[in-house]
């Protein structure tokens, strides 16, 4: 004989069922809301994060303006004002989900605009190769020659062929943004000029360039062949920002 369920101590099969039924509503409720949360708490995080983007692009806009007001520096080739371009360019280089660096080409005492514009030009191109050139020198000398004098030897043709292909190809990628031209600093007569030409390269770009300069160089060095693989990847790594140009 078995003793009838008291419902005052105990849970008949029925409400047993009901309130798991209610448990299992709810965790899904709770499983549907979670990336909603998610995304409401991401949301909420890129907010602030891009409003103390856009109070840096301020503060970085207004001293640099600041400087090159100061330093008598005026726009080169073109009607916008120096606000503008400045304007321009922050927003560029911070454009949202992109990583891109500012390059800046310089050229000093010289008489002919377009001379001191190729000057410019070519200074950017090399300041970037030399950069590139001694990181990617810096990573083989401490993950592959750092025992052996005469692997890092052996890759020092490859360092300047690299090096000179960088120079080459980054100049295809470089995106120009504005120049500005002043007298020489010092000229006595103000018949010579100063200019910096202003660039913008995003880092996939960059690394394209990379990538074909590390394949036109490779051929100069048995031991770069031998560690393509590991070379390859320091190709493809970020290369360090250059110092604030003033």
């Amino acid at each position: 004989y078995a003793e009838p369920i008291r419902t005052g101590r105990f849970l008949n099969g029925t409400a047993v069922k009901c309130i798991m039924k209610k448990l299992i509503a709810l965790c899904l409720v709770l499983i549907l809301a979670a990336p909603a949360l998610t995304t409401n708490a991401e949301s909420s995080l890129q907010k602030e994060l891009n409003k103390e983007l856009v109070k840096q692009l301020k503060k970085n806009y207004k001293k640099k303006k600041k400087e090159l007001e100061k330093d008598r520096w005026k726009i080169y080739g073109s009607s916008k004002t120096l606000e503008v371009a400045l304007l321009e360019h922050y927003t560029k280089l911070y454009n949202d989900g992109e990583v891109a660096e500012e390059i800046i080409g310089t050229a000093d005492n010289f008489k002919s605009n377009n001379v001191g514009r190729r000057q410019a030009v070519t200074n950017a191109q090399v300041a970037y190769a030399q950069r590139a050139g001694a990181q990617v020198k810096a990573r083989i000398v401490e993950d592959i020659a750092a025992n052996s004098a005469d692997i890092n030897a052996e890759f020092e043709h490859f360092y300047a062929a690299y090096e000179a292909q960088v120079q080459k190809e980054i100049g295809a990628e470089l995106q120009e943004s504005f120049t500005i031209v002043r007298p020489h600093t010092k000229s006595k007569k103000c018949n010579t000029y100063d200019m910096q030409v202003f660039f913008i390269i995003s880092e996939d770009a960059a690394t394209r360039a990379r990538v074909r300069a590390y394949e036109n160089a490779l051929k100069e060095s048995e031991a770069a062949q031998r560690y393509a693989d590991r070379v390859s990847q320091f190709i493809q790594e970020g290369i360090s920002p250059s110092a604030p140009q003033n």
